[in-house]
């Protein structure tokens, strides 16, 4: 109830209630404080250094790394802060006189979205997609570690922008949110869905409304769909190596997000079998035919929150689109299918320029359309 809440709590959601409502405008303002050379296609979006290939890259070329070791904790780390690791300088006190410590101690406690979990997450480390060999390297991570840094950034330029206070802690604790080496980024593969109709070249989109009750990023914005951060399906160990695919990633998340599945796979009994499921392998079978065509067009940062997306596109012809998937409107775990959209330069036009685009959502479309002979032959 709000009479148990301390001042400082209440304060806390205030600034909160703020920036869910504010997300988007918020997100414009912050992209204004960089140079626009260094955003992506001119959206919100940051380039990430050696993350902007000049032509598609076919997802298969992009080769992993994986160096297990134990989990970085950046939160608990020495960033010269204090001690507080990750958590932002001004998180409120509790009714028994202690001081929540991590931003997402306080999210969990005062404002938990429907789903927040702190799973284990592929912590990116080293991104080249620009070399003849693109390779990307990670290591492990928590999904909490995020939004320690990023979601706890985000709060602090809200509150600077609602009461006018000072704003000096992500440039000291993060610096520059595209140096992969500063912070633990959850990378999150933002996938523009085409519906390419061969035999009269059309193609269409569906999109994504993130419910901010369900979602503890990006809530209230317009985005492609499938989005997912990259984590293996469950906590057995079994499945570190055994989900470490973007291509498998993203089969998770059509099934999930366009086809209605759980993301319960009882991976905590036994790894999942790719091969085995239905789904998974007419997808594959799909992509080997040429049915299915996935590039990797880019990687950016939020300028915001510094959520780090990898942008992908999948052109599904549409006759392997209609038997798996269904363009119709409705609703999901985290908000909303929306009508689809016809894949046309002045629909993107207005999604960027006039409507509450993610940022990475607004950057996989202007790239997309500026390859779409290469994507859509």
């Amino acid at each position: 109830m709000p009479d148990q809440l301390t001042a400082e709590q209440r304060d806390w959601l205030r600034v909160r209630s703020y920036l869910l409502k504010q997300r988007y405008e918020l997100a414009l303002e912050a992209a204004d404080e960089y140079p626009a050379g260094s955003k992506i296609a001119g959206t919100p979006l940051l380039a990430v250094p050696g993350g902007q290939p000049s032509a598609p890259v076919p997802i298969q070329d992009i080769t992993l790394e994986l160096s297990p070791g134990p989990v970085e904790d950046f939160r608990d780390g020495d960033d010269g802060g204090g001690g507080d690791g990750g958590a932002a300088p001004a998180l409120p006190v509790r009714p028994d006189g202690t001081r929540y410590l991590r931003y997402s101690d306080a999210l969990r406690d005062l404002a938990a979205p429907a789903i927040f979990e702190n799973r284990s997450t592929y912590r990116l480390t080293e991104a080249d997609l620009t070399a003849a060999a693109p390779r990307l390297a990670f290591t492990r991570g928590r999904y909490f570690d995020g939004i320690d840094t990023g979601e706890a950034a985000a709060h602090e330029y809200a509150a600077q922008r609602l009461d006018g206070r000072p704003y000096a802690w992500p440039t000291s604790r993060v610096g520059d949110p595209c140096d992969l080496r500063r912070r633990p980024v959850n990378l999150a593969i933002s996938t523009l869905t085409l519906r390419l109709d061969r035999a009269t070249g059309r193609a269409s989109f569906p999109l994504h409304w993130r419910d901010p009750a369900k979602v503890g990023h990006a809530g209230g914005l317009y985005q492609v769909i499938p989005v997912g951060v990259f984590q293996p399906s469950g906590e057995a160990a079994w499945n570190e190596r055994g989900d470490f695919s973007l291509w498998r990633s993203m089969i998770r998340e059509f099934a999930e997000e366009l086809g209605g599945r759980s993301e319960d796979y009882g991976s905590d009994q036994g790894p999942v079998d790719y091969g085995a499921w239905p789904f998974a392998r007419r997808m594959t079978e799909a992509l080997d035919r040429g049915q299915i065509g996935v590039w990797c067009l880019g990687l950016g940062v939020d300028p915001l929150t510094y959520a780090t997306d990898l942008l992908t596109v999948a052109v599904v012809d549409s006759l392997v689109f209609d038997e798996e998937f269904s363009l119709k409107p409705r609703g999901n775990e985290e908000g909303e299918v929306l009508a689809a959209r016809e894949f046309a330069g002045h629909v993107i036009d207005r999604l960027v320029t006039r409507e509450p685009m993610q940022a990475a959502g607004a950057a996989v479309l202007r790239l997309a359309w500026a390859h779409r002979e290469t994507l859509t032959g």
